[in-house]
């Protein structure tokens, strides 16, 4: 859903940027919580828009140690794009006319109005202040602030030819600052009047807080219970030329305002590991951003080291996480930078990971894989909804995961090779010769494909589409005998059901326990069979008989084949080249149809799933506030009005010496080319 309220330029009262400065704060504590953004997008980023002027571009502006960048040089543009994309023609659809309608009532009645009582303003009066770049960036502080903030955040909006609407709307909000009371503080730098104001977490607007919730505080051991007195920050508003900014660091507002008037400063174009990113993603694209990780690691480094001290000690048993991101081969990652393209052939979307091959290691060697054949064999049919495949070397990733492991907790290592030791001495029971580990390591090759296919016809609604995993060797019948042999012990002995189908050897067990799941309701999830079978030079794996069936008997028959789907082919070329050792496909027409029956059918179902993944994410209340109560999906339309906004998806992995990269490339939909 799209937040349609905003708040133009700067006629954004302290309560507003609170909510940004709030959840931006959780944010820098975990970057895993991205909740201060969407307020960001939800206050900035919904107004119509103009060209770029003579405020110069983030990388000649932003100083040099810049940690953190996200901008869109001419934010008209990206509304346009917006506009002709199928995500927001779909949502213009006539046929959903009831169901937006409805949704949009109750999104302005139960939330944009309240949230304008709050902060006395009307939305509407600052959309055309948006006019060209938008920039929010992550920067350090000087030593002066250090201390208490070690990271600034920025805003900078241009408002081109409002400038003078923009100076109005300053002199008015200082006005309802001094008439509410508050206290206000007024900052000359080189020139330029800049408000300051001292906020708080209490000034959240309790409308905002309703949708962004605080996070419960922490007890650290061995303290006492306290209440926490709210954490205040000093906010500094501004006007150079036609550019607003917004920035929680005075020295860091001196910094972009020096460079504005004629002064110089080390800026980030003139980082050279910014710059290779500049000319390689940035240059023609309407949104990128960029982010530098080492140093934002070393400055977390450098705060941990100083409180390590005070800290408790760690708990035994407790993964360490400097350990696991050295392990896993974080601490090799020297950037990322991604970018927007939108063309008429479709969308794509990239991510490149700074990450040396020389330095490579866990998760990024990985990564790398082989770089042979990656297109879809011609046995996978054109039906599947989803494929993924994978060449990777089966023999070294396994040592690499098992270093990878190792490192972080060696006793997981210890424990897996005791295992594969108590299940090979099992076997030799029966057969002396049989050694598990180099039946098992040996005979992996290096291929991984993954197939996926919609559900059958009157399925319940739990049920999980059937999934395919083949897994590609030199001898599959001895891997499978190896697989076999270790789930047989894993399942304490209990024999597999074996039989032959159409000359092959298969097996059916039980899937092991391990990790026990839970259905609906908080119910134990009913027990699954795995299936294997040698086929095709793969040992192929699903906990469906009906799909193991059908990939074995197409070893054998000619049918489409999924290259030979329209378009795919070329869209491939859009994310595979030299160096790709991972291809993967969705059939987004068929996978969003699946959805969309299901959230008519049963919507609490489908927002409640949807919730327990992004709850954890943004940090949001129920489902039942944030989504249902809004969204009356008996409206929908019937999913085939809509089809021809939907088309498949590719993506790719490829890695050279620089980096490896990440695309996802959206061919525009046939039926929306017409």
């Amino acid at each position: 859903m799209k937040l349609k309220a905003a708040l133009g330029a700067h006629n954004l009262s302290a309560s507003v940027y609170l909510s940004w400065l709030h959840a931006s704060n959780h944010m820098k504590a975990n970057c895993s919580q991205p909740c201060g953004w969407l307020v960001l997008f939800a206050v900035f980023f919904c107004g119509p828009l103009r060209s770029t002027a003579a405020i110069p571009p983030p990388d000649k502006l932003l100083p040099e140690n810049t940690i953190l960048l996200l901008t869109t040089p001419d934010f008209r543009k990206v509304q346009e794009i917006f506009k002709a994309s199928p995500q927001h023609r779909l949502w213009n659809d006539s046929s959903m006319k009831s169901f937006r309608d409805k949704f949009l009532l109750k999104w302005t009645d139960e939330f944009r109005k309240p949230l304008e009582r709050e902060l006395d303003l009307d939305f509407d009066d600052y959309f055309s202040l948006l006019q060209g770049q938008i920039t929010f960036a992550w920067i350090p502080t000087g030593q002066a602030e250090r201390d208490v903030q070690p990271i600034a955040q920025l805003l900078l909006i241009d408002t081109l030819d409002r400038s003078n609407q923009l100076k109005t709307n300053l002199t008015t909000l200082r006005k309802k600052w001094v008439d509410a009371g508050r206290s206000i503080r007024m900052e000359s730098i080189r020139g330029f009047e800049f408000s300051a104001i001292s906020v708080s977490s209490n000034d959240v607007p309790r409308t905002l807080q309703k949708l962004f919730p605080p996070s419960p505080p922490v007890q650290e051991l061995g303290t006492e219970t306290e209440t926490k007195k709210p954490v205040r920050n000093e906010l500094l508003l501004g006007q150079v030329e036609s550019l607003l900014i917004i920035g929680d660091s005075l020295g860091v507002v001196e910094k972009i305002v020096t460079q504005l008037t004629g002064g110089s400063i080390p800026v980030l174009g003139d980082f050279s590991a910014y710059e290779s990113s500049h000319q390689s993603m940035f240059r023609e694209a309407p949104f990128y951003g960029w982010i530098n990780v080492k140093a934002y690691l070393q400055n977390r480094a450098s705060s941990r080291s100083e409180k390590r001290e005070s800290e408790a000690p760690e708990p035994v048993g407790i993964l360490n996480p400097d350990k696991l991101m050295i392990a896993a081969g974080l601490a090799s990652l020297k950037s990322v930078a991604f970018n927007f393209q939108p063309s008429n052939e479709g969308s794509l979307f990239q991510v490149f990971l700074g990450a040396p091959e020389a330095d490579r290691r866990g998760l990024f060697k990985l990564l790398s894989g082989e770089t042979k054949d990656i297109m879809p064999p011609p046995f996978v049919p054109a039906e599947v909804t989803k494929f993924q495949r994978w060449r990777i070397d089966g023999q070294k990733a396994w040592a690499t995961v098992g270093r990878m492991l190792g490192e972080i907790y060696p006793q997981w290592v210890g424990g897996l090779d005791l295992l594969l030791e108590a299940a090979s001495n099992s076997a030799k029971e029966k057969d002396p010769g049989f050694d598990l580990k180099r039946y098992l390591v040996y005979n992996l090759g290096d291929d991984i494909i993954r197939l996926e296919k919609s559900k059958r016809a009157g399925a319940p609604p739990s049920t999980p589409p059937p999934v395919l995993f083949l897994i590609g060797s030199p001898n599959p019948e001895q891997l499978a005998a190896a697989l076999k042999t270790f789930l047989v012990f894993l399942n304490q002995g209990a024999p597999p059901t074996e039989r032959e189908f159409l000359g092959r050897k298969t097996f059916s067990l039980p899937m092991p326990n391990l990790f026990p799941m839970t259905a609906a309701g908080g119910k134990p999830a009913l027990p699954r069979t795995l299936h294997c079978a040698p086929a095709g030079g793969y040992v192929a794996i699903s906990s469906d008989v009906s799909t193991l069936e059908e990939y074995v008997r197409s070893t054998d028959s000619q049918v489409k084949s999924l290259g030979e789907v329209p378009g795919l082919v070329e869209a491939a070329q859009k994310v595979i080249g030299t160096g790709t050792s991972l291809f993967g496909y969705e059939n987004e027409l068929e996978t969003s149809r699946a959805q969309f029956e299901l959230l008519k059918k049963d919507g609490t179902m489908t927002t409640n799933r949807l919730a327990s993944t992004l709850i954890p994410l943004l940090n949001l209340p129920s489902p039942q506030t944030a989504i249902r109560q809004w969204s009356d999906f008996s409206l929908l339309p019937s999913f085939d009005r809509l089809a021809k906004y939907f088309s498949f998806n590719v993506y790719g992995v490829s890695s050279s010496i620089e980096g490896i990269t990440f695309r996802f490339f959206s061919p525009t939909p046939p039926l929306m080319q017409q």
